[in-house]
C-alpha cells in the first residue's frame, strides 16, 4: 500500500512539472553551416528583465555547448517571445441530482473546478538566416509558472525549459 501511494505521489509531482515542446523548422536548410548567433536588437521578450537575463544566461550556455559561438555578424539571429496565461482548468468535481416516476425523469448537474489557478509560460524561440533573412528553426514551449519562485528556482526553471527545447536540435 505504501509503495501505490509513492508512486503515485511521484506521477503527480512529475506531471506538474512537464514541459511541452512543438518544433518546426524549414526542411531544406543544412543546419551544420550554422556556427555564430547573436540576439536581435529591438526583441521584446515579455519577459521581466531579470527573467530576460535568465534566459540568455541559459541560452548562451547551451548553444555554446553545441558548437555555437556568439558574434557580432552571426550566421543566426534569435529572436524570443514570451507570455503568461492562466491554463484550462482540467479537474473538476461533478454533482447531480436526479428524480423520476412513471416513466418521466429529468436531472441537474454542475461541475465544480478543484484545485486553483494553473499559470503557464509558452515561450518562442525563434532562429532567423542572417543572410537569407528567413525563419529556419522555430520551437514553442509551454510550462508551469510560478510567480512566487526564488531567483534560483526561476534560473533552473528557465534552464530545463532550454534543455527540453534544444534536444531536438539540430532537427534530423
Amino acid at each position: 500500500m505504501r509503495i501505490l501511494i509513492v508512486s503515485i505521489l511521484m506521477i503527480v509531482l512529475t506531471s506538474c512539472g512537464v514541459v511541452k515542446v512543438n518544433y518546426d523548422y524549414d526542411d531544406q536548410t543544412d543546419f551544420t553551416a550554422y556556427s555564430t548567433y547573436n540576439y536581435f536588437g529591438d526583441m521584446e521578450t515579455g519577459l521581466s528583465e531579470l527573467d530576460e537575463k535568465r534566459l540568455m544566461e541559459a541560452l548562451d550556455a547551451t548553444l555554446r555547448e553545441n558548437g555555437f559561438m556568439f558574434a557580432e555578424e552571426p550566421d543566426l539571429f534569435i529572436n524570443i517571445k514570451s507570455m503568461v496565461f492562466q491554463a484550462q482548468q482540467g479537474n473538476n468535481v461533478g454533482v447531480g441530482l436526479g428524480g423520476g416516476n412513471g416513466g418521466v425523469g429529468g436531472g441537474v448537474s454542475i461541475g465544480i473546478p478543484v484545485g486553483g489557478p494553473k499559470m503557464t509560460r509558452e515561450l518562442q524561440i525563434d532562429f532567423v538566416d542572417s543572410n537569407k533573412d528567413m525563419l529556419i528553426w522555430q520551437a514553442i514551449s509551454e510550462s508551469p509558472f510560478r510567480e512566487g519562485d526564488t531567483p534560483q528556482e526561476k534560473s533552473e526553471n528557465l534552464q530545463a525549459v532550454v534543455d527540453k527545447i534544444f534536444s531536438k536540435y539540430p532537427p534530423e
